[in-house]
């Protein structure tokens, strides 16, 4: 191993279970650190700092570093932070597995077994828990308080974390503008990212596939949106 950390803490390292969090966690603990670039070329993971987010997450000190890559270019490279500093460093590695089934179970209870951005729904065993705020941001509230939290499709979770790590946001830390954005409450939201815009999420399946992909043959693909926009107009400018 090319960490110098006391056996206890190595043991309840390695005792997370997750699959994303624990491949870090692994390769750390052997190598010392782990780059991005290694993150995706030998895990397959294309958005590394998605990754490295699920570590933090347990309660686990990540630090960004870097690293050369193979082209000789700067990376970035994340290693671990200091644990005796950090307070309640690894209180939540051995219990958040259970806590997040836990949470599953109770927003699917309470609604359902669907994606709450693309509201469509789908195979439990698909659905991510994450926080409606960043944890990054607001940092674990109200650990079982189920409207804290939502369930999400791999793509929209990585749609969101890719948006809230571009967002100025990112930078100020204020819960409070979170809140009020699409991606924290998209049942009812002021805002996207700080853009005054608005999102509908319309997902296709079984017989409407062939719909969809008529209206691609008629529209074009760079002209879909337009044409959908065009169609809500035409329908709200009926009804009113």
């Amino acid at each position: 191993m090319k960490t110098n950390l006391p056996k206890e803490i190595v043991r309840r390292l390695e005792s997370v279970e997750a699959k994303r969090p624990r491949t870090v966690i692994r390769h750390i603990l052997e190598h010392g650190c782990v780059t991005s670039q290694e993150l995706k070329d030998m895990y397959g993971y294309n958005h590394p700092p998605r990754a490295v987010r699920d570590v933090r997450e347990l309660g686990i000190p990540i630090v960004t570093c870097r690293a050369e890559g193979s082209d000789g270019r700067k990376i970035a490279a994340y290693k671990f932070g200091d644990f005796e500093t950090t307070p309640g460093t690894l209180a939540k590695t051995t219990g958040r597995t259970a806590l997040t089934k836990a949470l599953k179970k109770a927003l699917i209870e309470k609604y359902g077994s669907k994606c709450f951005v693309y509201l469509e729904n789908m195979d439990e065993s698909l659905l991510q828990v994450d926080h409606r705020v960043p944890y990054e941001i607001n940092g674990e509230q109200n650990g079982m308080n189920v409207e804290m939290f939502m369930l999400l499709s791999p793509s929209a979770n990585r749609a969101k974390s890719w948006t809230c790590e571009h967002c100025e946001n990112w930078k100020h830390k204020e819960p409070s503008f979170c809140v009020k954005c699409f991606w924290a409450h998209p049942e009812k939201y002021e805002h996207v990212a700080g853009k005054q815009q608005r999102i509908v999420s319309v997902v296709f399946t079984g017989d409407e596939i062939g719909d969809y992909n008529r209206l691609i043959e008629i529209s074009g693909i760079d002209r879909t949106q337009n044409t959908i926009k065009s169609l809500i107009y035409k329908f709200v400018r009926d009804k009113t």
